[in-house]
């Protein structure tokens, strides 16, 4: 077997897009760009001419980056947060909401590492980039979202899931 595979429970999902044959866990399964035998060794990066809060409903790829997060894949979520991140533009409200998300999905990461410590920190990190003048942005309920990033800190069997809300703005 190539890798681990993904969290086994089955969380909506917002894309059609395939998941990768394994998810990346830093020295237990190929590098997906580095290693020869790379998930996405091959495969030309995505790119995006733009994101905003007003667009992310039909953003394919921040939809599929949620998908990844919610199964586990957190260094591809990562990946595919970064390009929304970027084309948002780093440092406007928007982008830096969606470094936040990145920084979480690292955590994931970093946590189901057994680094509790880099987890904790990375999550945190995160979390200050979550606006608290809002109730939701980019679909995601931010209290809601919150309280789920530090239950999960506190308690590592807890399994971190984004769920959208395609009424809210």
């Amino acid at each position: 077997m190539r890798g681990e595979q993904a969290v086994s429970e089955s969380p909506q999902r917002y894309s059609a897009r395939p998941f990768p044959p394994y998810r990346y866990i830093p020295g237990k399964s190929p590098h997906p760009v580095r290693d020869a035998g790379g998930h996405s060794r091959d495969r030309a990066p995505e790119t995006l001419e733009s994101f905003d809060a007003e667009s992310w409903r039909e953003c394919d790829l921040y939809l599929y980056g949620i998908d990844l997060f919610n199964h586990g894949f957190w260094w591809e979520a990562h990946e595919a947060l970064e390009t929304c991140w970027h084309a948002a533009g780093r440092n406007t409200p928007t982008g830096l909401f969606v470094q936040g998300l990145i920084q979480v999905a690292a955590a994931c990461l970093k946590r189901h590492q057994g680094f509790h410590d880099a987890a904790g920190r990375l999550a945190r990190e995160g979390l200050e980039k979550i606006p608290r003048d809002r109730t939701c942005c980019l679909g995601i309920h931010l209290e809601q979202f919150r309280r789920a990033v530090l239950d999960a800190l506190v308690d590592p069997s807890r399994t971190l899931r984004i769920h959208l809300e395609f009424d809210d703005a």
